[in-house]
């Protein structure tokens, strides 16, 4: 489901409300911790996650499975990646508001598409960028995690310049 937002005014910086290591890295720093996590989990479920060089059709990352067999296709989802410090998901009420700092995000995310299909991946992280990650002897923990939603044929209304959408916070 699309939620109509409006366009907004001029607010504060996207980032300001993160403590961060270096302010300056931050954004980098968010997609970086995304990418790990979402290697990691493509990996555990015996994929690979291929990052796309140049973002200019709204995918940042591909999903492949690979075939059983020489003879079968393998399977594979491109993915926008995003990041975000600003919510933090109550799975009890099933879903929670994503906001796009950009019509076109959402115009990409929600386009017809044939083959490979597209899903948008937010991960939500803590404020404090030395809260992302702990290291204990048990491995490596990360604070908040991903969700993911399937947008094609979602529409919001033209006027709109930053569409929400919801992002499922339990499985189907």
């Amino acid at each position: 489901m699309v939620e109509l937002v409006g366009a907004g005014g001029i607010g504060k910086p996207r980032t300001s409300h993160i403590e961060a290591v270096d302010p300056l890295t931050v954004t980098d720093m968010m997609e970086q911790l995304q990418q790990g996590y979402m290697a990691s989990v493509a990996a555990t479920a015996g994929c690979t996650m291929e990052l796309i060089g140049k973002d200019k059709w709204g995918v940042d990352a591909q999903l492949i499975r690979p075939p059983q067999t020489a003879l079968e296709q393998e399977t594979m989802v491109f993915a926008q990646l995003k990041c975000t410090t600003q919510t933090v998901p109550d799975p009890t009420k099933g879903f929670f508001s994503y906001q796009f700092s950009k019509r076109q995000y959402f115009d990409h995310m929600v386009k017809a598409r044939s083959y490979p299909k597209a899903i948008l991946i937010v991960m939500t992280a803590p404020p404090r960028q030395a809260e992302w990650t702990q290291v204990t002897h048990d491995g490596l923990w990360t604070r908040r995690c991903c969700y993911w939603a399937y947008l094609e044929g979602m529409e919001a209304d033209s006027k709109v310049k930053k569409p929400s959408v919801r992002i499922p916070t339990k499985s189907s």
